[in-house]
C-alpha cells in the first residue's frame, strides 16, 4: 500500500490529535526537547509505534527541509466528495462556504491556503485532478497540520462541479484583476464558493464565464498582483467577517 509522510512537530501533533491512522512514527534518537515530549505522550496514548533513529537516517527519509526531528508514516491522503463538503456545512447548520482552486500548482501556496481556510470557517476546498498541486508532506507542513481538519475534494472537471454547486444554491465568486467590483462590496450571505485562479494565469476562461460574480482586490503599488494564498486569505476573511455580523 502506498504511504505518505507527515513531517514537523506541529503537523505531527495535529495529526495525533485528529485520531487519524498512523502506520509508524520516527523520532530522532536522543531528541527530548520541547514539543517532542508532547508527541511521544500523544503517540503512546494512541498506541502508535515509535521508532528512534539517527539524525542522518531521518534526514535521508525527509521530503521537506525541516523535519524537526519527527516523521510520521501515514496511509495515502483521503480526498472527499463534493457532497461531503455540503454535508459538513449542513452539519454545522451553516450556509456552504467553499473554496475552489483553479490550478494552484505551488505546494506552499496550497498549504498556506488550507491553513487560512481552516481558520476562517471554510467547509471544504475543491481542486482539479489535473494542473494542480496535490496534498503531500510539504502541503501538510506548510498548513501546520490544518490538512487534518479540512475536507478537500479532487474533481475531474471544475466547470461541471461549479454548475453542480449552483444547483445547490451556492453563488460563485471569481477573483479577477479585471473585475469591476471590489471583494468587500459583495454580499456573501447564503451559499458561497470563492474561486482563486492559478499563480501565473488566474482563472481559466470557462471557469471565469461560469462565475456568478467577478471580484477584485484594490491595488496601489507598482506590482499589480498578490500571491494566490494572500488573495485567498483576504477574501476568505471578508466572508467570515460578514457572517459574524
Amino acid at each position: 500500500m502506498d504511504e505518505n509522510q507527515i513531517e514537523g512537530r506541529n503537523s505531527v501533533i495535529e495529526l495525533l490529535k485528529s485520531g487519524k491512522d498512523i502506520n509508524k512514527l520516527y523520532i530522532q534518537k536522543g531528541e527530548r526537547h520541547g514539543s517532542i515530549n508532547e508527541i511521544i505522550r500523544l503517540a503512546k496514548n494512541n498506541k502508535v509505534l515509535i521508532t528512534e533513529i539517527d539524525k542522518i537516517k531521518l534526514d535521508k527519509m525527509a521530503q521537506t527541509n525541516n523535519h524537526q526531528g519527527v516523521i510520521a508514516i501515514v496511509p495515502p491522503y483521503e480526498y472527499c466528495e463534493v457532497d461531503d463538503i455540503l454535508t459538513e456545512a449542513r452539519n454545522r447548520n451553516e450556509d456552504p462556504f467553499i473554496l475552489i482552486l483553479d490550478g494552484i500548482e505551488d505546494v506552499h501556496n496550497l498549504g498556506s491556503i488550507i491553513r487560512t481556510a481552516e481558520c476562517s470557517g471554510v467547509h471544504g476546498i475543491i481542486i482539479p485532478k489535473r494542473r494542480s498541486a496535490s496534498v503531500n508532506s510539504t502541503v501538510n507542513k506548510t498548513s501546520s497540520g490544518a490538512v487534518e481538519y479540512m475536507k478537500i475534494a479532487r474533481v475531474n472537471n471544475l466547470n461541471d462541479t461549479i454548475k453542480y454547486l449552483k444547483e445547490k444554491n451556492v453563488w460563485i465568486y471569481g477573483t479577477d484583476i479585471d473585475a469591476k467590483s471590489y471583494y468587500d462590496e459583495q454580499d456573501y450571505s447564503g451559499g458561497v464558493g470563492i474561486v482563486i485562479g492559478s499563480e501565473g494565469y488566474g482563472m481559466s476562461r470557462l471557469v471565469k464565464e461560469n462565475c456568478d460574480f467577478l471580484i477584485k482586490i484594490p491595488m496601489k503599488g507598482k506590482i499589480n498582483s498578490l500571491n494566490a494564498s494572500v488573495s485567498a486569505a483576504i477574501v476568505m476573511y471578508e466572508v467570515m467577517k460578514q457572517r459574524r455580523n
